[in-house]
């Protein structure tokens, strides 16, 4: 069974930046596209970036452009979501999920002075 397993969550104020990851275990990972999604308390779990299966292609929600950046590493199995220049309202569990379905545990990401 794939198991996904986010980390790189923590505290961070408005303007810092954070890094995740999400390790896949036994899975062809270079087969699937994968996507980040994010959910703050009382809202729905939105889509922010996506990314194709060979890395070559992405695609970012208008709220994250040019802040954010998702790359994938097929040799070591792992999702990247580098977020620059964070801003409070990007405080959400944030959540990996392949374009099969499975999803990681979250981890939760916090940007407050």
């Amino acid at each position: 069974q794939v198991q996904l397993v986010e980390s790189g969550g923590g505290l961070v104020q408005p303007g810092g930046s954070l890094r995740l990851s999400c390790a896949a275990s036994e899975f062809i990972f270079s087969l699937s596209g994968m996507s980040w999604y994010r959910q703050a308390p009382g809202k729905e779990r939105d889509l922010v970036p996506a990314i194709t299966g060979d890395g070559l292609l992405t695609d970012y929600a208008e709220s994250v452009k040019g802040r954010y950046t998702i790359s994938k590493d097929n040799e070591k199995n792992t999702l990247y979501l580098q977020m620059n220049a964070l801003k409070p309202e990007d405080t959400a569990v944030y959540y990996c999920k392949t374009d099969f379905g499975q999803w990681g545990q979250g981890t939760q990401v916090t940007v407050s002075s």
